[in-house]
């Protein structure tokens, strides 16, 4: 979709950028991170951007395949009869679809009807609702993403006819850098501009792709062989006041740090030596509450055989200075320059739902920050160099702190009485979203697979 250049503030400023058009696309995001939406009249679009309109609530009923979860939610379900949310325009979110005929389009945020209050489970709700806070701090959240997709010589048709099974890539092998296996990165923005472009990023790859015979894949490992789909997420935190990286220490102490190494105290690494205070509290907070956002980073079946040994891809919580096997990679000087100080969460594969993916994180990060809390575990380049344990040790303590092995145990772990979770998110958004996962979980678990068939057909 074509950049944002210039975002419309008032109704007229809208009715002057569509006055040669007759309709108008809009759509809201599901908790899958799929748009749901309408192509409307002008006129009926121009009369709702001021009260919104009715959408039917169902699309926070059912899962990814439009199949109502097999346990009704509090949002909607038989007894409230599939009732209308309230949905209104982001009039700033205004782009144009080149491939539709540059039809116009604006993203939807979901209120309920009630309350009128942003409803608990609506994606750029949660973001937006995290964001406020950090607003209350003079803090700006900035964000990047990074997708990893594979590409196939297939089409919808193509595709169903070998029943999802050994699509054509476009090309052989594992080729990093090169054709068939792409990585996009997004360019750094805001949070909220960061999911927004994400999600309809997502969307446009696979629309241009059908439209040339291509199939993108952002599934988190399509195959069972060769690495899966990471979907990284890089963040770091402006100050509205004077617009510099506050996770920056000054560039005095920075260069007396990286003279003198032994200006350390007892309770800071070498990894730690350009973070501001406020990055540390940051980085602690996501550390504390990693194991229990899992279900928002990971939230797939097919999520976790990324996440495996061997691939690049953290199975552990755990955090390093330039160090691509953890789950956290800290950047900072030397490396970077002080501005561009950042961390990158390396656990979120392709398949996430951006929205959800860089809430939780700022919702970890900003309960670090209120809590002022201290970083809980050394980085791996401390405990790989630690003298005087033996390598079975050193695997020991890092085994201590081993994320979730499969959505149903990362999901019970989310949706623990005190978790952390909760306690960033909410009762009721963990409670909704926790069940919809143990949804997928429930159809995985009655699935016959073709590995089952080929394995046991004629054996057993």
């Amino acid at each position: 979709m074509s950049n944002k250049t210039k975002s419309p503030q008032t109704k007229e400023e809208v009715e002057k950028l569509l006055e040669n058009d007759q309709r108008i696309k809009v759509a809201g995001v599901d908790v899958d991170g799929i748009l749901r939406g309408k192509i409307i009249l002008k006129s009926k679009f121009l009369s709702i951007l001021e009260n919104g309109f009715g959408f039917c609530s169902v699309i926070f009923g059912w899962d990814m395949h439009d199949k109502t979860y097999s346990e009704e939610l509090e949002v909607s379900n038989l007894e409230n009869g599939y009732a209308d949310l309230i949905a209104k325009v982001d009039i700033s979110t205004y782009r144009r679809i080149p491939w539709e005929n540059n039809i116009p389009f604006f993203l939807l945020s979901f209120y309920d009807p009630t309350t009128k209050e942003s409803l608990h489970v609506c994606p750029r709700g949660l973001l937006k609702n995290i964001l406020t806070k950090y607003d209350a701090l003079g803090l700006k959240p900035m964000c990047g993403a990074e997708f990893e997709f594979f590409n196939f010589k297939e089409t919808p048709e193509t595709l169903a006819a070998k029943q999802h099974h050994l699509p054509e890539p476009l090309t052989q092998g594992m080729f990093g850098y090169c054709p068939g296996v792409y990585e996009a990165a997004l360019s750094y923005s805001q949070a909220m501009d960061m999911a927004d472009s994400a999600t309809l990023f997502k969307l446009a790859t696979k629309q241009i792709g059908i439209l040339r015979g291509v199939m993108p894949c952002f599934m988190a490992k399509p195959h069972p062989d060769l690495p899966g789909c990471s979907g990284h997420m890089h963040f770091s935190l402006k100050s509205m006041n004077t617009e510099e990286n506050v996770f920056a220490k000054k560039y005095s102490e920075v260069d007396e740090l990286v003279e003198n190494g032994s200006n350390l105290s007892n309770e800071e690494w070498k990894d730690t030596k350009a973070m501001s205070d406020i990055m540390k509290q940051f980085l602690a907070g996501i550390l504390v509450g990693l194991p229990s956002i899992m279900p928002l980073l990971a939230p797939n079946i097919n999520s976790y055989k990324r996440l495996v040994e061997n691939y690049w891809a953290p199975v552990s919580v755990s955090w390093g200075l330039e160090n691509r096997t953890a789950a956290i990679r800290v950047i900072s000087p030397p490396t970077s320059p002080a501005s561009a100080t950042r961390i990158e969460l390396r656990v979120p594969g392709a398949d996430i739902n951006p929205y959800f993916a860089i809430a939780a994180t700022l919702a970890c990060g900003l309960y670090g920050i209120e809590n002022k809390l201290s970083v809980p575990i050394p980085p791996l380049s401390y405990i790989n160099n630690k003298v005087g344990i033996s390598q079975e040790e050193k695997t020991n303590l890092l085994a201590q702190n081993q994320l979730s092995k499969s959505l149903k145990e990362a999901t019970l772990v989310m949706m623990a009485k005190d978790s952390i979770a909760r306690k960033v998110l909410g009762d009721k958004f963990v409670d909704h979203f926790g069940k919809s996962r143990l949804h997928e979980w429930k159809l995985w678990e009655t699935c016959v697979t073709n590995w089952e068939t080929k394995r046991y057909f004629e054996t057993v």
